[in-house]
């Protein structure tokens, strides 16, 4: 099995500094602000030929027991419990705490095997103030910068040390399991690459709406905080899991606010994540919340999700808190507000208590199906010109735009590249009219659908 080695310590101490540079990424959001990470984030080690699996965790206050900063520290225990190895950070800046003894003591309590590493030591290597953290009774403090990469990679060869040796076979099965999001469940598979055939769902919605609990109620655990405070999520976290045997990787994505309420930097950063996770996923689920309706937020979120051309569906969470006539009226929103999210299937649900997950899942499956599905080009015109023998497109002046042929110009979401004359004469309700007949006829529900024209040039006309 790949090794786990998960970085713990109290807020602020830069382990998320340190994962971005051990993973060399830039996938765990960063600033001189403590509490930013909240849910378990893995990613695969990019500084050694061995696959390893390392393990952002939240800030870790042992002794708290309420709260979201109590569900943070479910969180990081989760991650301990599933190591091979702890990297415990502290910082030489403000020196030893009473919460680092707090933490060593739960460590030590473990039994997992632990590094300490002393973070933001730049050019303080040999500084007086380590001998203090010997008190941790964690072994000899390891001096680091993980924003400078000051002795990192000295780091990683400690790491490597201590993780356990592997068998040959094992070896070759680890390297297997590093280069395939599909070989097996649990936290390899978040590490890794998703195949194509991995479908990437982003659950997107406004603050406090349900995401990471819908997440949780399909992943079947608590992998993600579920917490009754907005802007719990501020990262895009991804899930790998399988349902019916098919593949998916879960996006639980920071709630979207409007323009003016985005004070914070950690907040900008997380409208950039959440809108990078629509960009990058097949699906992208929009949660609804029932007991308030639609929102401009919501409208934004939908209208992103279309111009970006991923396939979309509807989902009204807590259906179950309101009644026939609140109901009705989420409806009337949803038609008035979501006009141009027509193609969507619409799903109530209630993430709390899973009820509605398997229609919904069926349709994010047929959604995406849609979106990528192969258009004949002799299917493709013959329907074009049975449009056309419904409804000719109308005159524009004394001339009317022809349709001659029609293919296939791309997917996700699917390109219909029209050829013919005078086709920049075509009005955009007509433009409508054909993405109806093409949607009923080639079962394009769930899909956004681009139409394109390409009028040909007559050879014969003169030059002006």
């Amino acid at each position: 099995m790949t090794p786990i080695v998960s970085l713990v310590g109290r807020p602020n101490v830069g382990k998320s500094t340190l994962f971005n540079r051990l993973t060399r990424s830039r996938d765990a959001i960063v600033a001189d602000m403590p509490g930013l990470t909240r849910d378990r984030h893995y990613g695969m080690l990019r500084m050694a030929e061995r696959p390893v699996i390392v393990v952002d965790t939240g800030g870790f206050e042992p002794v708290v027991d309420t709260g979201i900063v109590h569900q943070m520290a479910r969180q990081t225990r989760q991650a301990i419990a599933e190591s091979d190895l702890v990297v415990f950070l502290v910082d030489l800046r403000t020196g030893l705490s009473p919460q680092d003894l707090h933490i060593a003591a739960e460590l030590r309590k473990t039994g997992k095997p632990i590094l300490l590493a002393v973070n933001k030591a730049e050019g303080r290597h040999n500084h007086p103030a380590l001998a203090e953290f010997h008190e941790l009774g964690l072994g000899e403090p390891f001096s680091i910068s993980a924003a400078h990469g000051d002795s990192v990679p000295d780091l990683l060869e400690r790491i490597l040390q201590t993780l356990p040796r592997e068998s040959a076979e094992e070896v070759q099965q680890s390297v297997v399991a590093a280069g395939d999001a599909d070989a097996a469940a649990g936290p390899a598979l978040e590490a890794a690459p998703p195949r194509v055939h991995s479908l990437r769902l982003a659950i997107a919605g406004r603050p406090n709406v349900g995401k990471s609990t819908l997440v949780n109620a399909l992943v079947g655990e608590e992998r993600v905080i579920a917490f009754d405070l907005p802007g719990t999520t501020r990262d895009a976290i991804e899930v790998p899991f399988e349902r019916d045997g098919r593949k998916f990787i879960l996006i639980d994505t920071a709630g979207l606010r409007r323009k003016g309420k985005v004070f914070e930097a950690v907040e900008k950063f997380s409208v950039i994540k959440t809108l990078q996770a629509i960009e990058q996923s097949n699906v992208v689920v929009l949660l609804l919340d029932a007991t308030e309706g639609v929102s401009d937020q919501d409208a934004h979120i939908a209208s992103f999700a279309v111009e970006a051309g991923r396939a979309l569906v509807l989902a009204a969470n807590k259906w179950d808190a309101v009644d026939t006539y609140g109901r009705e009226r989420l409806m009337a929103a949803i038609r008035q507000r979501l006009p141009f999210v027509g193609f969507a299937k619409f799903h109530s649900i209630s993430a709390r208590t899973g009820a509605g997950l398997n229609g919904l899942m069926k349709s994010v499956i047929a959604a995406h199906a849609a979106a990528y599905r192969k258009l004949p080009t002799p299917k493709l015109t013959r329907a074009i010109i049975e449009a056309v023998a419904q409804q000719q497109p109308p005159r524009s002046g004394p001339v009317r735009p022809k349709l001659r042929y029609a293919h296939q110009g791309g997917t996700n979401p699917p390109i219909i590249v029209i050829h013919g004359s005078a086709l920049d004469r075509v009005p955009a309700s007509y433009t409508r009219y054909l993405e109806g007949r093409l949607r009923e006829k080639f079962d394009l529900a769930g899909t956004p659908l681009r139409v394109e024209y390409r009028s040909t040039t007559n050879p014969y006309a003169r030059d002006v």
